[in-house]
């Protein structure tokens, strides 16, 4: 991220269907050379924003910037961009090799360089010898390969890929946010990640906005986004969070406002013991949830407030036991986030 010029910058951009305001006057830089992700959950107005960085929508206001450049009302042939989208998009009656070499053909580019471009890029995505098969031979994670090595032949200068790992199993997913981190850092280019999985986001992202309602509702590096979110809604949609809310807030921890504690920074023990600088509140395990590396806790507190607790599972025990017995939860009051608007 070396240059001051953002690769994209979105003015004041706006787009609406009929009643409906999907983008409702956003501002944003993307930095050069920055893997950026878009996240919020379905009709909250990401994937639109993608769409009218590609140029498959035509903003109804504002305008988008591709390295200093108004790119607003160019053809999507015509910016230097490209897409991956979840269904790979492939052609099913090519090869590998020409499904890659596809845009440098369309783009007039000679038998032999195209070739030569396309096993390149097949190799950064570690499928060299692919090149004669068809899509139908491949599994999932393979032809996803295939989808960004037709992407990154034509060398854009931003990759938008959309939703690109969501028709994936968790295995194979987990494995190919890996190679896709290590893929941007090697090109260097700019990439745009459209997800509504929190996980995902946190794991890929140099930065992350939060989108809901058409509108960003935080902006910042994945920790940034976790460990300090900007209103209930980011609170609760990245990760979970216990909420706690006028006047509720007051009774069970002498603050003001509208407030969050995150369930890992909870700690659960017998009452009874006192702990320094920690808030301590009496309750009632309702439910023990099993997660194998964890184990998550709900626990109802004074006024009908039910908070959750997880815990690591350092050790194998016994959790079934645990319903319905009486405790006590405890944290830090430096773990507890203000959620109201500065």
């Amino acid at each position: 991220m070396t240059s001051a010029i953002p690769a994209i910058r979105l003015t004041g951009l706006t787009k609406t269907f009929g009643t409906v305001r999907a983008v409702d006057a956003l501002d944003l830089d993307i930095a050069e050379g920055e893997f950026f992700s878009m996240l919020g959950p379905s009709g909250s107005g990401k994937t639109t924003v993608l769409r009218l960085i590609a140029g498959f929508e035509l903003p109804t206001f504002g305008t988008v910037s591709l390295r200093g450049t108004d790119v607003t009302t160019r053809a999507p042939f015509d910016r230097d961009v490209n897409t991956v989208f979840q269904d790979y998009a492939l052609f099913p009656h090519m090869s590998v090799l020409d499904n890659v070499a596809y845009g440098l053909r369309v783009r007039g580019v000679g038998r032999k360089e195209r070739a030569d471009r396309a096993r390149d890029a097949l190799e950064t995505v570690r499928l060299g010898g692919f090149g004669e098969r068809r899509p139908s031979q491949l599994s999932g994670g393979q032809r996803q390969r295939v989808a960004l090595a037709r992407a990154i032949v034509v060398k854009p200068k931003v990759l938008l890929l959309d939703e690109p790992l969501g028709a994936l199993d968790l295995k194979l997913r987990e494995q190919m946010q890996v190679e896709l981190k290590q893929l941007q850092r090697s090109l260097g280019i700019t990439f745009i990640f459209v997800t509504h999985d929190q996980e995902e986001a946190l794991t890929l992202s140099d930065r992350i906005a939060v989108f809901n309602n058409g509108r960003i509702e935080q902006l910042g590096t994945p920790a940034e986004i976790y460990e300090s979110p900007a209103s209930p809604f980011v609170a609760s949609f990245v990760g979970t969070s216990n909420i706690f809310t006028d006047p509720e807030s007051w009774d069970l921890l002498g603050l003001r406002g509208t407030n969050s504690v995150r369930p890992e920074k909870v700690t659960i023990g017998p009452r009874g013991v006192v702990a320094a600088g920690a808030i301590s509140l009496d309750g009632i395990v309702a439910e023990v949830i099993y997660l194998g590396t964890s184990t998550r806790l709900l626990v109802d507190v004074a006024g009908n407030k039910r908070l959750t607790v997880l815990e690591q599972n350092a050790s194998a025990h016994s959790v079934a036991d645990r319903r319905n017995q009486p405790v006590a939860i405890r944290f830090s009051s430096s773990d507890i986030v203000s959620l109201d608007e500065i």
